[in-house]
């Protein structure tokens, strides 16, 4: 039988504003009976019908991939496996809730560390128990309310019409202007998300020109960052920083900024600050322990690689680069008893096509650290025989890591191979250039390295640039012929692959649509999101064929 609204909510809600919650989903996650009862108790007094429970993270994470639950409450300690903080993160990474839904962390756990990560997560509310009834249901009221707004945006967004639902964004705003601060910044994200940069950088430029909101100065920030101004990205982020030391976001941004200009120290300093602050962050421990594995701090290194493998075994974020990276340390320490195990446990965990690749990179590099140089030029030699047997090239760092290995115990003519490669598909990116003049250097090969490096660049750039050149004095269709050969020469050159999207969409345009050319164009572009995801050009350039397509549909059907 459904129960009417308890006493007590009448006293504490606004009658006016009383929402519809008896036809609301919600999912109590609490490892004990008892808090879920009460929980439950306290939800039917609001008229609640459909109250789901779950006990573990596990079954947490299984119910909310079934079922699109409308008001989430949230345990953070929930016995073995997930905790409450690692159920958010996988809810949010698989996006299994909706901008909508609100999640409330329900906990007797008060430590920095604990209330930092879940705070970095953004949580609607975390409440500490014990809390009272009227508590819980003035701050669900309270939320609820406030995520209200964003249901007309639920549906473009479940879609993965990114763009349609930042237009949502500013229909909303005429009708909640209490809520305008929250949607534009909804409406930022969402303009990231379609790679229409300029466009989130005016969203955040009108917000600032109200307050100086810290989350808007690092929005700008990010954009800098991504259009290659690492420096003024690093001035603005550490105004964001020296403002509010808890932004952890910026921490990590501001990282990636010094480590574009290459000023590695200071990015392991800053990871290392963030790690301090917020310790239970899977991806900041792991990149921190890269980060000094490269530096030769291995004290630092050690404890960040450790410490991202117990944070990471019940973790969405959990992968292979921690067991490798904690293997070199001990490979580095001498030992290498440890460090075998490790990699026998990543190819045991991971099925990735380039595990089994990376672990004997790893297992040479761990017999060559450790003076057994015999070992170490048998892994080489098997290396060498896989790479043969490798139908399509790793990602850039394993290749780099290859290429050390082979320099390392004599295979010389691979590795110089895989570098030369390497530049050709990189030509643009000094980034990874100046890590590939790096081994070369460590290999006592500075002047033949220096000489590929800029006969490899040199030779891309041309390709490229008659491309272009083709593109742009209008000889559209001997452009496209032009680039289909630069893309076989150069299959991976994310450059290149943008450059042969775009000169096929401007040819669509003009000549109209065309099925096969729009495939091409989307083939390179999902390429290019596979060497390198999240990238805002990928995002404005599928929506542009995703557009082009609706259009030729509609056509089609008028």
């Amino acid at each position: 039988m459904t129960m009417s609204p308890s006493p007590l909510m009448n006293a504490v809600l606004p009658p006016a504003r009383f929402p519809t919650w008896r036809d609301q989903h919600y999912l109590l996650i609490d490892d004990t009976q008892g808090m879920r009862q009460l929980l439950r108790e306290s939800l039917r007094g609001l008229g609640a019908r459909y109250v789901d429970q779950a006990s573990s993270g596990g079954e947490a994470i299984a119910m909310l991939a079934q079922t699109r639950y409308d008001v989430v409450l949230c345990d953070y300690h929930l016995g073995k496996g997930k905790n409450g903080q690692q159920v958010l993160e996988e809810a949010k990474f698989r996006e299994l809730i909706l901008p909508t839904t609100v999640w409330m962390m329900v906990s007797a756990e008060k430590t920095t560390e604990v209330v930092m990560g879940t705070a970095e997560l953004h949580p609607d509310a975390y409440l500490l128990k014990p809390i009272t009834e009227g508590v819980l249901l003035s701050r669900l009221h309270k939320v609820w309310n406030k995520k209200q707004v964003f249901r007309p945006i639920d549906h473009a967004y479940q879609q993965r019409d990114f763009l349609k639902a930042a237009t949502l964004c500013d229909h909303q705003i005429e009708h909640n202007r209490e809520h305008a601060l929250n949607l534009l910044r909804m409406k930022a994200d969402l303009l990231l998300k379609c790679g229409r940069q300029e466009e989130a950088k005016e969203v955040y430029e009108r917000v600032l020109a109200t307050k100086n909101f810290s989350w808007a100065v690092a929005g700008i920030a990010k954009i800098r960052l991504q259009n290659g101004e690492p420096e003024a990205a690093r001035h603005m982020l550490t105004e964001v920083i020296n403002g509010n030391r808890f932004f952890m976001e910026a921490y990590d941004h501001l990282a990636q900024a010094y480590q574009t200009m290459g000023q590695f120290e200071e990015a392991a300093a800053v990871l290392e600050r963030a790690a301090n602050l917020s310790p239970n962050s899977v991806v900041r421990q792991r990149s921190l322990g890269e980060l000094c594995l490269k530096l030769g701090k291995m004290a630092t290194a050690e404890k960040a690689f450790r410490k991202c493998l117990a944070l990471g075994e019940h973790s969405v974020m959990k992968n292979a680069d921690a067991y490798l990276g904690l293997a070199r340390v001990c490979g580095i320490k001498n030992e290498t008893e440890e460090a075998m195990a490790l990699l026998t446990q990543v190819q045991r965990e991971f099925s990735h096509e380039h595990i089994r690749l990376r672990s004997k990179i790893t297992e040479g590099m761990v017999h060559h650290e450790s003076g057994d140089y015999l070992r170490a030029r048998k892994s080489g030699d098997e290396l060498d025989s896989m790479l043969r047997l490798t139908p399509s090239r790793p990602p850039a760092a394993i290749c780099l890591d290859m290429a050390r290995l082979l320099l390392a115990v004599g295979v010389k003519e691979a590795s110089v191979d895989l570098l030369t490669e390497l530049a050709r598909n990189n030509h643009d990116n000094t980034q990874l250039l100046a890590e590939i003049k790096q081994v070369f250097e460590k290999a006592k090969m500075a002047a033949e390295g220096n000489n590929i490096i800029s006969q490899s660049c040199d030779e891309a750039a041309d390709m490229m640039n008659r491309g272009v050149l083709l593109w742009k004095t209008g000889r559209l269709q001997e452009a496209v012929n032009w680039m289909r050969t630069t893309v076989k020469a150069l299959p991976n050159n994310q450059r290149v692959l943008f450059n042969c999207a775009q000169i096929i969409i401007n040819c669509i345009e003009k000549h109209g649509y065309d099925a096969a050319l729009a495939e091409e164009a989307r083939t390179a572009l999902l390429h290019v999101e596979q060497l390198n995801p999240g990238q805002p050009r990928f995002a404005s350039m599928m929506a542009t064929l995703n557009e082009m397509a609706q259009i030729h549909r509609a056509m089609q059907n008028a």
